[in-house]
């Protein structure tokens, strides 16, 4: 009986007009990207390496790294991937050919999905997350389909934003503390679950993290709501394991993970289900050098 209760409750998260609606609005397969690619207002960013990018891209594709959505390191032991400071975006942006009219498609490649999931989320703050999806399995995806792949750098014509207002969808460590356990939120670890129960601490010999996990968050690793081959995994998987970790309809997701990369996979799947996200940028790390509550 309580397997199919629970069966039940996470059919219920993917019901016509929550979950599905939420998901194609954020998610394209490659048919969808063939039938537009000589759409104008198209932009293509390919997260990934140079080598990768230079071996075969998708036509008009432009490369992109981590370094282009955070800001740069300040300080001697500075925060890493954190956002950046909103000109600063703005103008990479606009030299990418973006304009406030872009329909913006995001591409994984083998640097992995949390990296993609990463830069949505960044031009998600930026007021763009309307305008922006990601396309399942990335090139790998693409290239299976039979779309072709290209050697060629476009050269982009430059686009016009506004400038850039970033959404309230960063937390620190104050706010976590706050919510973690209130009604409404649930602040879940996006790492591996050797992570989240101290059998492994994360970080480095320099800059070591706690053991453990912030006290009061549940289970949500991004390689169980993902594949590995760049994609997300199906809306019922998804549903089923937020609804394991207890996540509820209606909860605010706060996620972290060790820098806030892995997380941001996890925040983009509970956006198919059409959950409201925050992400706790400074992360684990964060949380390790404040001395933060931990619980294994």
């Amino acid at each position: 009986m309580r397997f199919l209760l629970a069966v039940l409750l996470a059919l219920a998260l993917v019901q016509p007009g929550f979950a599905a609606t939420a998901r194609e609005r954020l998610v394209v397969e490659p048919a969808w990207l063939a039938k537009r690619l000589d759409d104008p207002a198209l932009v293509i960013l390919q997260v990934g390496d140079r080598a990768g990018y230079a071996a075969g891209h998708i036509p008009g594709a432009h490369l992109v790294s981590l370094a282009d959505f955070a800001a740069p390191p300040r300080g001697p032991d500075p925060l890493i991937l954190e956002l950046p400071e909103p000109e600063a975006l703005r103008a990479r942006l606009m030299a990418l050919g973006v304009s406030q009219r872009s329909r913006i498609v995001v591409v994984p490649t083998r640097d992995g999905i949390q990296s993609a999931t990463r830069v949505v989320f960044t031009l998600d703050a930026a007021g763009l997350g309307r305008r922006t999806v990601l396309l399942n399995g990335g090139t790998a995806a693409w290239k299976a389909a039979g779309g072709a792949l290209s050697t060629e750098v476009p050269a982009p014509r430059p686009g016009r934003l506004r400038p850039i207002r970033f959404k309230p969808l960063v937390v620190d460590a104050d706010f976590v503390k706050a919510h973690a356990g209130r009604r409404g939120y649930a602040v879940v670890d996006a790492r591996a679950p050797e992570f989240f129960s101290g059998a492994r601490s994360g970080g480095t010999a320099a800059r070591p993290h706690k053991a453990g996990h912030v006290a009061g968050a549940r289970s949500v690793p991004f390689v169980e709501v993902t594949t590995p081959d760049q994609k997300l995994a199906s809306p019922e998987a998804i549903a089923a394991r937020f609804q394991a970790a207890g996540v509820k309809k209606g909860d605010t997701v706060i996620a972290y993970c060790h820098v806030g990369q892995q997380a941001s996979a996890t925040l983009f799947a509970a956006r198919t289900l059409g959950l409201d996200v925050l992400l706790y940028d400074g992360s684990f790390e964060d949380w390790s050098r404040r001395d933060g509550p931990v619980e294994e």
